[in-house]
């Protein structure tokens, strides 16, 4: 019975939990209602949380802390990814902030530029200044050849060699560049040379032969070995001709498509391009034509004689006698025969040199001109469609027809017979040409990215509403019924009724009673007051006394 009384006793003694109070019940009440509301607004901002895209890949720590830096300056969220390599912002603000940033000249490419001499200490050594400006010049020279759509980075490599006043001494400086393309992407000819070209002009005194540029590959791009053996294919020359049969083609089918119909006419063009340069100089000479004048460079004419007195006749005395006195007949008849043979014999000769004809002709042919076109044109049967029965037939083009088309080709290819174009009109049903033309089929809802991303949007706000719901209805609201419960037994309290208005008498009354209760109250103030007094003089007269009172207080609320 002892022990029984005992147990009873100790049972009756022990306290509940705080968790069994209605004060402990409530507290965990109130932190499962905030652990819910905190679930259910982390679903909310779950749910509204915008889709980031990728604003820069692959930067340096150096511009990822530059551009964090403006970005938050311009109050956009953003976050990482790939260890920190890449950066991510919302959608709708990927190409404002890329444009923000370019404004800045972010990002740098992890390469430092000429801003480098800015920070130029006060007495450094001229080895340290040239180190500096070479470390900027190649900065600038990379930051350059990054603008490029196929190039994805770039290094620049200087080898400056030193001035020197002796002409033996002096030694070209040297360049290398060293290319990461993008991911597909190629550089031809025509760009290696102009990444060359933009080396060498950057560079005082760098040939152009000095520069080596080398992609992420190791192959070199800059050989120009090549180029020194066999002729090889120019890139711009094989589109040039692309181009050319192209438009030949377009101008056709443009022309043709009007008489037949859209997708009745099919053509193709071969073009021939002599892309030789040539330089002629020729120089010739032809005589005059008969019905021209001929034109005099010079003449010359010469006459010569002998004397009248010349010796004739046998030698002797007799010849070397001056002859007689000449006479003349008088009638007029001929001279005696003595006097014919005393003038002398005479000689004339003339000469006369005249122009010939000179042709000095330089010609320069320009390359790209064209040598030969073969255009080959392909026309469908002519569709008939019956509009009783709607069945299509096919009818063959007359012979007018074919002639007509054949005279538009050859105006629109620019027919040359001097040149040796060939041209080949045929007229022949095309496969399928009864069946009716299938219209282009829209792109399924299923594969529209558009769509997708609407129905990406759809499903999030649909998961969200669901998850809140069921905690709203499933944990929030029976947690709340409680609460409720007695919220709605404090609001159905009857409210308090209007005054009732008083009679003469009862206000009288009234304040006959206030007065009394109003001496009352002042006599309990001062009989309290009093009180109060007496424990005071009590306590500073016998403390003990006021101790052994205060200790059995305290016993009895034990």
């Amino acid at each position: 019975m002892a022990a029984a009384a005992t147990a009873d006793d100790f049972a009756g003694n022990t306290r509940p939990s705080f968790l069994q109070t209605s004060m402990g019940k409530n507290f965990l009440l109130g932190i499962g209602i905030a652990v819910v509301l905190a679930i259910m607004a982390g679903v909310w901002m779950w749910s509204q949380q915008p889709e980031y895209r990728v604003l820069f890949a692959n930067v340096s720590d150096k511009d990822g802390g530059a551009i964090t830096a403006s970005l938050d300056k311009m109050a956009i969220p953003y976050k990482f990814s790939e260890g920190g390599g890449t950066i991510l912002v919302a959608s709708d603000q990927v190409h404002h902030a890329r444009l923000k940033l370019a404004a800045e000249g972010l990002p740098k490419g992890g390469n430092v530029g000429f801003e480098l001499m800015e920070n130029q200490k006060l007495g450094v050594s001229q080895f340290h200044e040239q180190v500096n400006y070479q470390r900027s010049l190649e900065g600038e020279l990379a930051r350059s050849i990054q603008s490029l759509g196929a190039v994805g980075s770039a290094r620049v490599h200087l080898a400056l060699p030193k001035p020197s006043v002796f002409v033996r001494d002096q030694q070209k400086p040297t360049a290398s560049v060293l290319l990461n393309l993008q991911t597909g992407r190629v550089l031809d000819h025509a760009q290696v040379s102009a990444i060359v070209h933009l080396v060498a002009s950057s560079v005082p005194e760098l040939p152009v032969s000095n520069v080596t540029v080398v992609d992420q590959n190791g192959n070199l791009l800059s050989d120009t070995s090549k180029q020194n053996g066999a002729k090889q294919l120019d890139p711009n020359q094989l589109k040039y001709v692309t181009q050319i049969q192209q438009g030949i083609i377009r101008q056709v089918e443009s022309l043709i498509t009007p008489l037949v119909g859209q997708g009745n006419v099919r053509a193709e063009a071969t073009a021939e391009i002599d892309f030789a340069q040539v330089d002629t100089a020729a120089e010739s000479y032809k005589p005059n034509s008969p019905p021209e004048p001929q034109s005099i460079r010079s003449q010359t004419t010469s006459e010569a004689g002998l004397s009248a007195t010349a010796a004739a006749g046998v030698p002797g005395a007799l010849s070397n006698q001056p002859p007689g006195a000449a006479t003349a007949p008088v009638d007029g008849g001929a001279a005696e025969p003595g006097a014919a043979a005393a003038a002398g014999p005479t000689s004339r000769n003339s000469t006369t040199n005249f122009e010939v004809d000179k042709t000095i002709r330089y010609e320069q042919k320009p390359m790209g001109g064209i040598k030969r076109l073969t255009v080959g044109v392909l026309v469908n049967y002519r569709r008939i469609v019956d509009e009783k029965t709607g069945k299509v037939t096919v009818k063959a083009l007359s012979a007018a027809e074919v002639a007509q088309i054949n005279d538009l080709v050859r105006e629109a290819m620019g027919y040359s017979k001097e040149r040796g174009d060939t041209l080949n009109v045929t007229n022949a049903p095309f496969d399928g040409v009864d069946k009716p033309v299938p219209p282009p089929q829209p792109i399924p809802w299923w594969k529209d990215a558009d769509t997708i991303a609407k129905i990406k949007e759809g499903l999030k706000f649909l998961a969200a509403l669901v998850v809140l719901s069921y905690l709203f209805f499933r944990i929030l609201r029976p947690m709340l019924r409680p609460v409720l419960r007695k919220l709605d037994e404090i609001s159905d309290v009857p409210p308090l009724p209007p005054p009732r208005v008083q009679t003469p008498e009862e206000e009288v009354q009234a304040e006959i009673a206030r007065t009394q209760l109003e001496e009352m109250e002042a006599g309990q103030a001062q009989g309290y007051r009093e009180n109060l007094q007496m424990a005071k003089n009590l306590a500073k007269e016998d403390p003990r006394v006021v101790a052994n009172v205060v200790k059995a207080w305290v016993g009895a609320n034990e």
